[in-house]
């Protein structure tokens, strides 16, 4: 299953544009009183510079960046906790995800009348978070109930049960998210199976308007909120990305030329959602395409080679790596080896960020 990044935030706050921005998937921004609780699901690529400088040197049919699934939930309306608004069939959804996008308005419009009657991020950043905290407290509880009389029978599982889903309950009651617990590897697994969202990493965007900056006093105390809990924020104009996005290549670097940029911010949050989520990319290349695949931080080169089929991992007998700057100096793979950079590694190797990989295997 692909990993899933979740958008979430108030009514009103740009979501859906974001999420069509990211994905070009088109879907409709609607009023909340006309929202529904299917969510709208799309694939978002990680954009990599590398592979086009890749392409350069080794002449390709087609380029394949990495991608993350994104999905995008009605607006959460306070009181969501308790059955309010779109309540626990919302909620329902975010439970799925792997990391939650918690987009932040901080953009002033007559047009779109704001759910508080008041732009103020990091009091609608408390509004979401509170919800979210009631709704993983009402689990816990029942959770904890059940766990604490299977915990007298003396089994250790269940002990270790019991006493994870206390920690759980005792910050979540202090008003405190998941992320703040400290867990060993075990612990992890049991509170990431009971799908808790306070648990999920998230990542903070702030919605600015077109001419705002990311130091304007909004955005500022926003930072300073999402610092309290070591989450990093990206900054953007939703309404701005969704024009870019919609132009072609050559338009969009005149654009972003005239801006004074290099790249779109949503670049910088698809980026900013992948390490998130723990992962990073090796490289292929040939002449059918050149792409670039998902790992977890941490994968072994027979790991990475699954990435790619399984038959590669089962059979495995090394991978041959080089890097992007082998190739920059050396300009073809011929020249690389010549020069003694083409790498032979075994199954212990940890595939760092950027490997352009070459397995041999035999099934």
């Amino acid at each position: 299953m692909a990993l899933q990044v979740g958008i979430v935030g108030l009514p009103l706050v740009g979501k859906t544009t974001i999420f069509n921005a990211l994905t070009a998937a088109g879907a409709e921004a609607t009023s909340y009183s006309k929202a529904t609780t299917k969510p709208n699901v799309g694939i978002a690529k990680v954009p990599d510079e590398r592979l086009k400088i890749i392409e350069k040197y080794i002449p390709t049919e087609k380029i394949l960046p990495a991608t993350i699934q994104v999905v995008d939930v009605a607006g959460l309306a306070k009181g969501a906790s308790t059955g309010q608004g779109l309540g626990n069939k919302f909620l329902a959804h975010i439970r799925d995800m792997d990391a939650i996008l918690h987009v932040v308005r901080c953009f002033e419009s007559d047009e779109v009348a704001h759910s508080e009657g008041s732009i103020d991020p990091v009091r609608d950043i408390d509004v979401v978070e509170t919800e979210l905290i009631l709704a993983d407290l009402e689990q816990v509880n029942t959770s904890l109930d059940k766990a604490t009389r299977a915990a007298r029978s003396g089994e250790k599982e269940a002990v270790a049960r019991a006493e994870v889903l206390e920690k759980a309950f005792k910050l979540l009651n202090e008003g405190r998210p998941l992320r703040e617990l400290e867990l060993n590897s075990e612990q992890k697994k049991l509170i990431k199976s009971m799908g808790l969202i306070t648990a999920k990493k998230t990542l903070f965007v702030a919605n600015v308007g077109e001419g705002e900056t990311a130091d304007s006093d909004r955005v500022k105390r926003m930072k300073e909120r999402a610092a309290a809990e070591n989450a990093p924020v990206v900054v953007l104009s939703g309404k701005l990305e969704a024009e870019i996005a919609e132009l072609s290549e050559a338009d969009r670097g005149d654009m972003l030329a005239g801006m004074g940029l290099k790249e779109p911010a949503l670049a910088v949050l698809a980026r900013a959602a992948y390490r998130m989520l723990g992962l990073h990319s090796f490289l292929t290349a040939g002449p059918k395409e050149i792409r670039a695949w998902t790992i977890p931080i941490g994968a072994t080169a027979p790991q990475a080679a699954g990435a790619i089929h399984t038959d590669f991992e089962r059979g495995f007998i090394r991978a041959n790596i080089y890097t992007l700057a082998d190739l920059d100096q050396h300009k073809t793979e011929t020249a690389i080896k010549a020069a003694g950079k083409m790498r032979l590694e075994g199954k212990d190797y940890v595939m760092k960020d950027g490997d352009i990989t070459h397995f041999l295997f035999n099934v």
